[in-house]
């Protein structure tokens, strides 16, 4: 049996021969060597996996891998690219990277400023900014937003706008608005979020029967679920056990 040394050295050797045969840059070759094996891990995520990532999944997964090894990467480079060119794009981007790291304030703030003229009444901006509202647990404001992007017919009613409202009802007290609202998004939206996201709120509510079920309903779906999505899966799972105790 090859001793866990044995293998990082192989699993090193061989991504060296990498380097070479693909004419990547020679310094690759001491961080991979003298690194053993985060060197390995980091050229594996940052150089082999993007040549490999040729359909969605493959992106997904290099995507994941590079934020476990460097989760403020992505809110790095969207900083830098609104101190070079402060485009609504950027900013929003910026506010989506500022909201993955929990610092709502920040995202709230940003949507905020991008959304003048022209961009006032943008759906992401609204939903975006109102999201973060109600993480701020602002959910008076957040609702008065909603109801501004809840008149666009097209692209103001979608699962996550839904999802939104239910939250701000939630948090207001008007739970039956919030049940409705929940459902709906539950039904609609992709993923685990809206499941587990009404399946606490019953419990909060005093509904645990109803809470149960629909937690036996995202243990099925999370049976079935791609290997690559479990882990997010398992947090809204896990999300929803914890309101029920």
């Amino acid at each position: 049996m090859i001793p866990a040394f044995g293998l990082s050295l192989l699993f090193s050797v061989a991504l060296c021969v990498h380097v070479v045969r693909t004419n990547q840059a020679m310094y690759w070759l001491m961080i991979i060597l003298m690194l053993q094996p985060v060197g390995g891990l980091v050229y594996l995520v940052a150089i082999v996996l993007p040549g490999m990532a040729g359909s969605t999944a493959a992106r997904r997964a290099v995507q994941g891998a590079r934020e476990t090894l460097d989760p403020t990467r992505e809110y790095r480079d969207a900083r830098a690219a609104v101190d070079d060119t402060p485009t609504v794009h950027n900013q929003m981007r910026l506010a989506r990277a500022a909201a993955g790291l929990g610092r709502h304030d920040e995202a709230e703030t940003l949507h905020a400023q991008a959304a003048t003229g022209i961009h006032a009444d943008d759906p992401v901006l609204l939903l975006g900014r109102a999201t973060a509202l109600v993480e701020l647990a602002r959910f008076a404001e957040a609702l008065a937003l909603l109801d501004v992007l809840g008149k666009d017919a097209d692209k103001g009613r979608s699962p996550q706008a839904a999802l939104a409202l239910g939250r701000a009802y939630e948090g207001l007290g008007r739970n039956t608005e919030a049940d409705t609202a929940y459902q709906w998004a539950a039904g609609r939206l992709p993923g685990l979020e809206g499941l587990a996201r009404y399946a606490a709120f019953l419990a909060r509510s005093g509904r645990p029967a109803e809470a149960r079920d629909t937690l036996v309903e995202i243990d099925r779906r999370l049976k079935g679920a791609n290997p690559q999505f479990r882990r997010e899966g398992r947090a809204w799972r896990d999300l929803a056990a914890r309101a029920l105790g």
